[in-house]
């Protein structure tokens, strides 16, 4: 067993993990950033999902750092790929031209940009990387965690601390540090949410994903194995369901009306008419172009030979058990077997594809992915496990049909922005979607707070909402909002000494401050049309 001593420990190398440990270490402190896989980046990298962003994304609307990573994506391609004159010339570069987002990309590019922006940290020694670690117990004393321990290639490591930031995806070291959280769904008593169910339901999760990649060659055969769960799958037909999940036929989530989806490999229209805007046009409805990453037509001719897409669509969305373990209702060996269904889902939806649609040219991209079987290296997490938190965010400090049309609810003690969609997936209790309306919104620093542990800080999806809440709050400007936030209060905290909760009582003004002159965007300005 080895022992390591850091100021801030990390624990989880997604999106929001990256961010803290990129603002942690450039305030000098020293980190330790821990991954379960060998790919940081999270949902961009590891889970293969393209950015899910508001329609203000290229203004404002996030940190500074964000937008480094997004115009760092962008630059790589222009650097790497052979990209036509038209394509090279725009500022807003989207490389794949999916509808879901301005930016959809590979993601072994995120994991090179994100590379990138670590390195000078790791050079100088502030910064230590752990891939491939996973936290299994937590040393706590009273109000305080002081150790975790993971478990590594080589063998346990335990890592002592001044101040922890849980970055996982669902919130994995709250239970093991005995942080009050809360997890599934809260009762409509509890926070009088108009969209909360009557009763409580712990093992109410939203469904997660285990995406893929695909490229399409005409007169090939790249058939995959019948899976094992085939006739399953094949036959699954959810009560909330228009047909059979492996169909074209599947409820439009803002409507819930049954509409039929297309799918046509490497269409000849010129990706870059493509808009993207999710806020006017979810895009799911034609689903080769809603996620592809690669579009051939942006690049001189011959350079490729089909599109990339990668599928992450309502028919491989997993919900028939909890992915994460909730005391008396799933086990880990209950949280295996839904990981394995999920990913039998994935497959069969593919193997659908190619045999019964018609398209076995289908290639299954596992070079894009970076794994043996070619699903993503980890499941896409919607829902996380969430602090008791001295400040919850609720469905009234969001929804458009609580607020009104120009409502906004404002934070004293702000740190960040989002804005997207109360976006909830079928879920593990048998809901339907969940798409309603909100408005723009401010992270409030008590979400980042739990009420009674002084120095362990969430990073992620695991701050202060609700089910509910958490719907808008869980995309990917939002999580490393979160999370760099949460690597500037470990460093200012350290920097005084004194407890993260000690700086929102009696310094936010000072380190306010500190996230302005960093470019941490804590308020909107005055937009309309959403």
């Amino acid at each position: 067993m080895t022992e390591i001593r850091t100021e801030v420990l990390v624990v989880g190398g997604g999106l929001g993990g990256v961010a803290a440990a990129l603002a942690a270490a450039s305030a000098g402190r020293g980190v330790v950033l821990t991954e379960e896989t060998d790919w940081i980046g999270g949902q961009l990298t590891a889970q293969g999902v393209p950015p899910d962003e508001h329609p203000w994304i290229e203004s404002f609307g996030a940190t500074a750092s964000y937008r480094r990573l997004r115009r760092g994506i962008r630059d790589y391609y222009r650097a790497h790929y052979p990209l036509r004159a038209e394509a090279l010339a725009l500022d807003a570069l989207n490389p794949g031209a999916g509808r879901v987002s301005k930016l959809c990309h590979e993601p072994r590019v995120a994991l090179a940009v994100l590379e990138s922006m670590l390195a000078p940290h790791r050079s100088a020694g502030r910064l230590t990387v752990l891939l491939e670690h996973r936290p299994t117990s937590a040393e706590t004393s009273g109000d305080r965690v002081d150790a975790v321990t993971l478990a590594g290639p080589d063998g346990d490591v335990v890592v002592r601390f001044d101040l922890v930031l849980d970055a996982t995806e669902g919130g994995d070291l709250l239970p093991m540090a005995g942080v009050e959280f809360a997890v599934g769904a809260e009762s409509r008593d509890e926070h009088d949410e108009p969209h909360a169910p009557e009763v409580a339901d712990p093992a109410n999760l939203q469904g997660i994903t285990y995406c893929f990649a695909l490229s399409h060659h005409a007169g090939q055969d790249h058939t995959i194995d019948r899976p094992q769960m085939y006739d399953f799958w094949r036959s699954y037909r959810p009560e909330f369901w228009p047909g059979p999940l492996l169909g074209l036929l599947a409820p439009d989530p803002r409507t819930l009306e049954p509409v039929p989806r297309t799918f046509v490999p490497n269409p000849e229209a010129d990706p870059l008419a493509v808009s993207a805007d999710q806020s006017a046009d979810a895009g799911d409805k034609e689903l080769w172009g809603f996620r592809r990453i690669l579009a051939r037509g942006m690049h001189r001719e011959g350079a490729f030979d089909s599109d990339i897409t990668l599928v992450n669509w309502p028919l491989n969305d997993y919900w028939l058990r909890p992915a994460l373990e909730i005391d008396g209702v799933s086990t880990a060996e209950d949280v295996a077997v839904a990981h394995h269904e999920a990913k039998q889902l994935s497959k069969s939806v593919l193997y659908w594809l190619q045999t019964e649609l018609g398209f076995p040219g289908l290639r299954l991209r596992h070079d894009v992915m970076g794994s043996r079987d070619g699903l993503a290296k980890s499941a896409y997490v919607r829902e996380s496990r969430r602090i008791r938190a001295v400040t919850t965010v609720t469905e009234h400090d969001v929804s458009l049909a609580v607020l009104g049309p120009h409502g906004r609810k404002a934070h004293p003690d702000s740190v960040g922005v989002g804005s997207y969609r109360i976006d909830l997936h079928p879920s593990t209790s048998g809901d339907g979607y969940v798409d309603v309306a909100s408005t723009p919104f401010e992270i409030p620093l008590g979400a980042l707070l739990p009420q009674r542990v002084e120095n362990l800080l969430p990073a992620a999806k695991n701050i202060g909402t609700t089910h509910i809440t958490n719907g808008c709050y869980r995309l990917h400007p939002v999580e490393w909002n979160a999370g760099e936030v949460a690597g500037h209060l470990a460093a200012f905290a350290l920097r005084e000494g004194i407890s993260p909760r000690a700086v929102r009582e009696r310094r936010f003004d000072e380190f306010a401050r500190v996230l302005d002159r960093a470019g941490v965007q804590r308020h909107w300005p005055d937009v309309r049309g959403y």
